[in-house]
C-alpha cells in the first residue's frame, strides 16, 4: 500500500512539475510580447508626437542615454539634453527584432533596426539600437538604458 501510495505521490509531483514549466514558458513568452508591444507603442508615439516626447514619457527616472561623442547622459541629465533636441526636421521610428526579460519578469531588453527619416530629404538613415527596461512601481516597462548605431548596410526596417 506505502509503495502504491508513493508511485502516485511520485507521479503527481512528476506531472506539477513538468506543468509548472510550461506555465513559466508561457509567462515568459507572454512578458516577452509585452515588452516587445511596449517597444512598438514607444516608436508609434515617436511617429506620432515626435522623438522627444516619446523618449521622455518612456525614460525612466534613472534612465541612460548612450549618444556618440559623448559620456553617459543619466537622469535628469537625459530629460534636459532630450528637452533640448530639436526633432522637427525628421522622424524616427525603429522595429524591435528580438528581446529577452529576466526571470524576475523586472527587467528586460530589445533590439532592432531603426529608421530616420529627414523631413527635407528623400533618404532614410537606416541604425541598430538597443535598450534595456526595468518595470517601475506600477509594472510599466521604462526604458533604463538607450543606444544606437547609424549604419547597417542594405538592411532595411521590417526585412
Amino acid at each position: 500500500m506505502n509503495k502504491i501510495l508513493f508511485s502516485l505521490m511520485a507521479l503527481v509531483l512528476m506531472v506539477s512539475c513538468k506543468n509548472y514549466g510550461k506555465k513559466e514558458l508561457q509567462a515568459d513568452a507572454f512578458a516577452k510580447m509585452d515588452l516587445m508591444n511596449t517597444d512598438r507603442a514607444f516608436s508609434k508615439m515617436s511617429e506620432e508626437k515626435g522623438m522627444k516626447a516619446a523618449f521622455i514619457d518612456y525614460l525612466d527616472s534613472n534612465g541612460v542615454l548612450l549618444r556618440p561623442n559623448r559620456l553617459p547622459i543619466a537622469g535628469a541629465d537625459a530629460i534636459d539634453f532630450l528637452i533640448q533636441q530639436n526633432d522637427s526636421d525628421y522622424t524616427l521610428s525603429w522595429e524591435p527584432r528580438n528581446g529577452a526579460i529576466a526571470k524576475s519578469g523586472e527587467l528586460g531588453y530589445t533590439f532592432g533596426i531603426y529608421a530616420l527619416r529627414p523631413s527635407k530629404k528623400d533618404t532614410i538613415i537606416y541604425g541598430t539600437y538597443v535598450s534595456i527596461w526595468k518595470k517601475d512601481i506600477k509594472g510599466i516597462w521604462k526604458y533604463v538604458l538607450d543606444s544606437g548605431n547609424e549604419g547597417i548596410g542594405d538592411n532595411k526596417l521590417g526585412q
